[in-house]
């Protein structure tokens, strides 16, 4: 068997990655896809975190947040982001993986408190680790909690995983001439201000010498290529 290049990751999925073609809300059959793909990459061996957002829950009552204060909306994120995380560890359950949930808000009776040591205790076990509720307070997106939380784990890479197989000059749904970077370096990142992920994600990896890889989630084994050190999607370095 190869050995992946990549020994300790942490994987950043959007939560609009789970609606499959609903309009909002998680999607069965694209979860278990998306598990699939995880599944390949934890038999290699590979130590992985993951921090998944809560954009699908949370488009469901968008219009009623709407002129809402921002802290409290950005509260009512993070659990949408618990809720994710609960189906997601539901759905590698079934798949036989072994997972932990931590949170970083306190709510002990659905999921574990979020511990730095204990994290990575579960993760040098082999077991996957999703860290839910964002990085715990408002303002803060959950590009940064995965920027964070890869960064307190050891990762050697973060890996953001969209409906999209890379990063590219302008949105290629609306502009057919854009073109997709192979790599391309954080400061360049910050200052075309690629809406990929947001600047503080970018700033925090790159002042830690993190790595991130943007490729498709859809894509059959893009994760494990990644992964194994092949060329796919988009290298923003330091």
């Amino acid at each position: 068997m190869a050995t992946p290049k990549y020994k300790r990751i942490l994987l950043k999925l959007s939560g609009e990655a789970l609606m499959g073609d609903d309009a909002y809300g998680i999607n069965r059959q694209t979860i278990s896809g998306i598990v699939a793909e995880i599944k390949k990459v934890a038999d290699l061996g590979v130590q992985m975190g993951v921090v998944i957002g809560g954009g699908n829950i949370f488009r469901g009552v968008a219009a009623s947040a709407s002129g809402m204060d921002r802290a409290q909306a950005d509260y009512m994120g993070m659990l949408a982001t618990v809720m994710n995380s609960l189906a997601l560890q539901d759905a590698m359950r079934l798949a036989g993986l072994p997972v932990r949930v931590q949170s970083a808000l306190d709510i002990q009776q659905v999921v574990e408190p979020y511990v730095r040591g204990k994290a990575i205790r579960y993760l040098e076990q082999g077991r996957i680790v999703i860290f839910a509720a964002g990085t715990g307070n408002p303002f803060f997106t959950t590009d940064t909690a995965a920027a964070l939380r890869g960064a307190e784990i050891g990762a050697e890479i973060v890996l953001k995983a969209t409906k999209v197989d890379g990063i590219y000059t302008a949105d290629p749904k609306k502009d057919p001439t854009a073109t997709k970077y192979a790599t391309i370096s954080f400061d360049e990142a910050i200052q075309r201000d690629l809406k990929v992920m947001d600047a503080t994600a970018f700033a925090l990896c790159r002042d830690q010498k993190l790595p991130i890889n943007v490729f498709s989630i859809f894509e059959t084994g893009a994760l494990e290529r990644v992964v194994m050190g092949a060329t796919e999607g988009t290298l923003v370095y330091c």
